[in-house]
């Protein structure tokens, strides 16, 4: 990022959607993907909220696309994309884009940041600018710009608008995103379904983001996976629940310890457990201990 661009957080980040990650044996990615196949309910996070970002996103005629980056082993990075003639320093820091009569449709983007050891990754900065409801970018002041840190769990939360069309794109958002002292991806986040999608010479399948309708607006999802390794924490004494050993069905929190394989484990986000997920399986979930 720029030297005149914020980057060390200055107030709490939102505590939002949901995340994801991947293990090469089974991802959470393929376990989603058959629960959805086979008609199962799609596990919640001890928050309510889904228990990953990435769940399956198609397009408006029913075809599967190709997912969005998941955190698995460190080889799926979030790609980068070029900044365009409309980016501009010193956006305010704020989580909300949307003002007392702003035209457009309601978004909502959620999701994580990850580094590629599948660890979340907190006081990340994310820079966001786009075009408004006419596609048209503000270039006099900061309308439709902001940046935010991600919190403590690794999680950001942005209300804006879907960006209007402008000559020769699709729709799309800019961002940019760092984590302390690292480098900056310069990248943007696309809709699935856009007619413009197939001839627009920068759209990039990989950064669809996952998108639903919510009332009158839309929710997308989308997490972020940065060439950095995240902390893993300190590994203090196991405070396991009854038992001691990883269970299906059970709603565990972030810091959570459990036995599994005959190997410890730390929960890394709060989420409802089932079958297939075995802490071995999903280490955007569990980190190693032993």
């Amino acid at each position: 990022m720029t030297s005149d661009t914020p980057t060390t957080p200055d107030e709490p980040g939102p505590r939002p959607g949901p995340g994801s990650g991947a293990d090469r044996g089974i991802s959470r990615k393929t376990l989603l993907r058959a629960a959805v196949a086979a008609g199962a309910a799609v596990p919640l996070l001890a928050t309510g909220g889904v228990a990953l970002a990435r769940d399956a996103a198609r397009s408006g005629d029913g075809q599967r696309l190709t997912p969005t980056p998941y955190c698995d082993d460190g080889d799926d990075l979030t790609p980068d994309q070029m900044e365009g003639p409309y980016f501009k320093p010193n956006s305010p820091l704020r989580t909300s884009l949307v003002t007392p009569g702003t035209r457009g449709t309601p978004l909502t983007v959620s999701g994580y940041v990850f580094g590629r050891n599948c660890v979340p990754l907190s006081g990340v900065l994310l820079d966001f600018w786009q075009a408004d409801d006419n596609g048209d970018y503000d270039m006099a002041g900061y309308t439709f710009r902001g940046h935010q840190f991600s919190d403590a769990t690794g999680a950001f939360a942005l209300k804006t608008i879907v960006p209007g069309l402008y000559p020769g794109r699709t729709r799309h958002i800019h961002v940019k995103v760092q984590a302390p002292g690292e480098p900056v991806l310069t990248t943007q986040l696309y809709f699935p379904g856009e007619p413009r999608n197939s001839t627009d010479m920068i759209f990039d399948p990989a950064l669809l983001m996952n998108v639903r309708g919510a009332g009158g607006g839309k929710e997308g999802t989308f997490d972020f996976v940065l060439n950095v390794d995240g902390d893993t924490g300190p590994t203090d004494p196991p405070t396991d629940p009854p038992g001691g050993t990883w269970a299906s069905g059970h709603a565990y929190t972030s810091g959570d310890r459990v036995t599994y394989g005959g190997r410890s484990y730390r929960c890394l986000q709060a989420h409802t457990s089932m079958t297939g997920w075995e802490p071995p399986n999903v280490p955007a979930l569990w980190q190693s201990e032993s």
